[in-house]
């Protein structure tokens, strides 16, 4: 989202939308570059490449088999 853009919220339905046309953002999403990363050492670029989605419960053992 950038400063200005319209958003919808719904309670009811537990929705977010941003109101701008599909052609926008298209040109958004091809113009994204992937942030470079905040920690490269220690516990946090640990976490910070294990985790998973917050979605998925960010948990840290997705693939874990003991």
């Amino acid at each position: 989202m950038k400063n200005g853009d319209e958003i919808t919220l719904d309670a009811a339905k537990r929705e977010m939308n941003v109101n701008i046309r599909a052609a926008e953002l298209k040109k958004r999403k091809q113009a994204w570059k992937k942030p470079a990363p905040r920690y490269t050492y220690g516990v946090l670029a640990k976490y910070a490449h294990t985790v998973t989605s917050a979605s998925l419960g960010a948990v840290t053992d997705w693939e874990l088999k003991l």
